[in-house]
């Protein structure tokens, strides 16, 4: 949103900027531009400053991004990104449970810490609602963010196997969220799908921009301007970080 719009006498606190951004827009966000719902580690960042873009906002990251065409899906398979949940962390445990771990509350396991048994999505970032998971009946899914066949035809397809590895289980690319709108969400990037559950639009923008800034993934054209359509509602909200290294260790490998 252009600065000028908000405007007073009074000083303004990044707070109240952000929360006149949210009702003068379409999209929605949260008010603070936080989420901690599922795992997630966006937080609110300092206001963005007079002339120019806050340097470390995911707004300032999307613009950086490179545009590009989609190339063809041409020899995309799930495999090209190695074996499913493959355990890249070395943690004992496959990355699906990890993320189950880190986003349900209330989990049990079968035996020790590794296995998830039940546990719930307390808000899911999807559809805001609480979300029941059960193993082996689930109605939870683990998504990347940034989907495997939109990375590939947005760069992924001539990468070596271990950086498609690496994506496939980057922690900072995964999270919980109801099957059901997950499978709604398909392969879309942000010019195709949003979540219904407005309040997370900004903070879902904000972690595709993270990990295509980290993978060097290109984006659309459409894509790019859906994403800074809706940062422009939350030009404070922090580009997440942190996740594993861009390249899985050697003894991983994909076709």
């Amino acid at each position: 949103m252009d600065d000028a719009l908000i405007r007073t006498a009074l000083p303004v606190t990044a707070a109240t900027a952000t929360a006149l951004a949210c009702l003068l827009t379409l999209t929605g966000c949260a008010p603070d531009d936080t989420w901690g719902g599922s795992g997630s580690d966006v937080t609110e960042s300092p206001s963005v400053p007079t002339g120019g873009a806050n340097p470390r906002t995911a707004l300032a990251a999307a613009d950086s991004l490179d545009v590009k065409g989609r190339a063809p899906r041409t020899g995309y398979a799930r495999d090209r990104f190695g074996s499913a949940w493959a355990d890249t962390d070395g943690n004992g445990c496959g990355t699906r449970d990890d993320i189950l771990k880190r986003d349900l509350r209330g989990t049990a396991f079968r035996g020790g810490d590794c296995v998830v048994l039940s546990g719930t999505l307390s808000k899911d970032p999807y559809t805001g609602r609480a979300v029941r998971y059960v193993r082996g009946r689930s109605k939870v899914d683990i998504d990347h963010v940034v989907a495997l066949s939109d990375a590939w035809q947005k760069g992924a397809a001539t990468w070596p196997g271990r950086k498609r590895v690496a994506l496939a289980n980057d922690p900072l690319n995964l999270i919980a969220v109801d099957a059901s709108a997950n499978r709604r969400k398909s392969d879309g990037d942000a010019a195709t799908w949003l979540p219904a559950y407005k309040a997370y639009r900004c903070a879902y923008v904000a972690r595709q921009v993270a990990v295509k800034k980290k993978y060097g993934l290109w984006v659309t054209r459409g894509e790019r301007d859906a994403m800074v359509r809706v940062l422009n509602s939350c030009p404070a909200q922090r580009l997440p970080s942190g996740g594993s290294p861009t390249e899985a260790p050697a003894r991983f490998s994909a076709k």
